[in-house]
């Protein structure tokens, strides 16, 4: 039996799909590309835009199309937050939602024995529900190694449907963390991330917290690299940071979610953070890791219900002046089941779309400036793509793209190189090490 993957949105939402290819392969199937004829399709969903739950159906109905007799599979946050519609998708045989993953496996060899000609698994999330186990040995196509240490949120931001998606906190044992990192390291893994729905929160629910899982994590030996997902900024305090500073292990890359530079739009969405306490953050993050070490990135919304053009220029004069080296800048999708979806003052699409270029425009500009003041710098590049000439083109973890002078290496392998000239699009670097 082939099966193959589709996967939507975010890291942990990759980190699923690999748990599930690990699965099936596990119980005899193997896992093929989408472009390869397969007897089972899974499309693991993203529902944050309606973008998302649009591209979830027409892959499903493009699936169903070609391959008439394969079972088609839709999993993720798109049933379990919109359970009847994602259940009224004809072309799914089985609809599963974001928990009991496991239970896919049976639900799939149910419609393929014929004892169901369809199957619709979605349960509930429930509160005092434990952290689902879905261990993770390898990562196609991947030198790092992405480790899911929570699910959940507790928040209720205005705009969000994923704490309908993804239920309530919890968080992942800490021993089958720190296991499943001997086994990564074991098969040569030297860079590992940490990734969750709600990572700053991981341990609230379990009376640890994320600082500890860092600082056993890197003592795992065989990790030389450590990487954390999205952070919000108010949950790191001041104790947080002067831990992590001594970490040596830790990347000084943040991923520090903003959504907007504008205190008034802050509000509206229900973020519980002002832009002056973001930048305080930063501020001192900048210090514990030192100014020229440590970089930042964003995720930008443009378009909430209620922004002026005033909002909107004060959001883009702060997001700029944070000098973020990258920054996701997305339109306001209006998702039923959230606080937004109901206020008043929507803002048009074609607005919307145009201060989405606008605000793109702004921070590629920073973006480059802040790349071209990097030549002549020292960095540490993993190698993603097998050597096969002299020259590699690739690109650092700080999105810096390179071209590495450094025949005789392997993927995985970090080498030392200086940051040549920046031209908007990419820079060369010298191998010196």
């Amino acid at each position: 039996m082939r099966v193959t993957f589709y996967t939507l949105g975010c890291k942990v939402n990759q980190n699923e799909t690999g748990a599930l290819a690990q699965l099936f392969e596990e119980s005899g199937y193997t896992v093929v590309s989408n472009e390869e004829g397969a007897d089972v399709y899974v499309v693991n969903s993203c529902t944050v835009t309606n973008f998302g739950d649009q591209k979830s159906r027409k892959w499903l109905r493009r699936a169903k199309r070609e391959n008439p007799g394969a079972v088609t599979v839709l999993t993720g946050c798109y049933p379990q937050a919109f359970p009847e519609e994602a259940a009224a998708i004809a072309e799914a045989d089985v609809v599963t939602g974001s928990g009991n993953r496991r239970a896919i496996l049976q639900d799939v060899q149910k419609v393929l024995n014929g004892e169901s000609e369809r199957v619709v698994d979605i349960r509930p999330h429930e509160k005092g529900e434990r952290f689902e186990e879905l261990p993770m040995d390898k990562f196609a196509e991947h030198t790092r190694a992405f480790v899911k240490v929570e699910d959940g949120c507790n928040r209720r931001c205005a705009y969000c449907v994923i704490p309908r998606a993804r239920g309530p906190v919890r968080s992942r044992d800490e021993a089958s963390i720190l296991q499943e990192l001997h086994r990564l390291t074991e098969s040569g893994y030297k860079e590992i991330v940490l990734t969750a729905i709600s990572l700053p929160s991981y341990g609230t629910d379990s009376g640890t917290s994320l600082v500890e899982l860092v600082e056993k994590a890197a003592a795992v030996p065989g990790v030389e690299r450590l990487r954390l997902g999205s952070l919000d900024p108010d949950m790191l305090h001041d104790d947080d940071i002067l831990r992590l500073s001594r970490v040596k292990k830790l990347c000084p890359q943040f991923h520090l979610s903003l959504q907007s530079g504008c205190d008034k739009t802050l509000r509206a969405m229900r973020r519980p953070y002002t832009t002056a306490q973001f930048a305080e953050i930063a501020d001192k993050l900048r210090k514990a890791f030192g100014p020229d070490n440590v970089s930042f990135t964003t995720d930008v919304i443009v378009g909430f219900p209620g922004e002026t053009e005033e909002d909107f220029e004060a959001s883009m004069k702060f997001v700029t002046e944070q000098r973020f080296l990258k920054v996701h800048v997305f339109p306001y999708s209006r998702r039923e089941g959230t606080a937004a979806y109901d206020f008043s003052d929507q803002i048009p699409e074609h607005e919307k779309e145009e201060r989405s270029r606008r605000m793109t425009a702004a921070v590629e500009s920073v973006r480059a400036e802040e790349a071209a003041k990097m030549q002549g710098r020292m960095a540490d590049v993993l190698l993603e793509t097998p050597l096969s000439a002299t020259l590699f083109t690739g690109y650092t973890k700080q999105y810096l793209p390179v071209l590495v002078n450094a025949p005789g290496c392997k993927t995985g392998d970090i080498v030392k190189v200086v940051l040549g000239a920046w031209d908007g699009k990419r820079s060369r670097a010298e191998r010196i090490q």
